[in-house]
Formats: structure tokens, C-alpha cells, sequence
């Protein structure tokens, strides 16, 4: 979600922590760090008045961002709603075909 959110411009702390539900900020900033330490993000602070950090994709980030996009179509057919999401309680495409072969054999 971090890079998702990232991918249209920059944001700041608090843009992503809104952005990412349920997410404390503590764990948003060792995100940050860890996706800024392998080289997807950069960090850039603009010292103010006020101070401000914002983040940004680098180029490996932006790279990234079709893969994400394939992963999450393919979690979205083939995973059963075992994450917790704002999703309807429904069965996914491949419990249905499961379900349909069960019932033709």
C-alpha cells in the first residue's frame, strides 16, 4: 500500500499514515526505512519552518509498481479472504470453480 500511494507524487509521513489503515507509526517508519534501505524509496527533509519529510519511489520503486499491480490481481482471483479487508465475505473465483467441479463429479 506504501507504494501504491507513492506512486502518483510524493507524501508525506502523515498522507501515508492515513493512507494505510491500522497502521501505527512506528511500524509505518520502520517501513519507510526498510523500503528506503533497499533502495525503493528516498527520503528528503525539508528543514522549515516547519520540518518535513517526504518520500518519494525511485526509480527501482516506480520499476516495481506493475508487479505489485499483478500480484495483487492474482491474490485478488486466486486467495481466499483469510486477510481481514473491508471486502464482502464472498467466495473468490477459484473456491467457486473448486466448489463447481465438487458438485459436477
Amino acid at each position: 500500500m506504501i507504494l501504491g500511494t507513492l506512486s502518483d507524487r510524493p507524501a508525506s509521513f502523515r498522507e501515508l499514515a492515513r493512507a494505510v489503515p491500522g497502521i501505527s507509526d512506528s511500524m509505518l517508519s520502520t517501513r519507510l526505512a526498510t523500503l528506503t534501505e533497499a533502495g525503493l524509496l528516498t527520503r528528503t527533509v525539508d528543514e522549515g519552518p516547519p520540518l518535513s519529510v517526504a518520500y518519494q519511489l525511485t526509480q527501482a520503486g516506480r520499476a516495481l509498481l506493475p508487479t505489485l499491480g499483478q500480484i495483487s490481481r492474482w491474490a485478488d482471483e486466486y486467495l481466499p479472504w483469510g486477510v481481514p479487508t473491508d471486502r464482502p465475505k464472498t467466495e473468490n473465483k477459484a473456491q467457486t470453480r473448486r466448489a463447481s467441479r465438487a458438485r459436477s463429479s
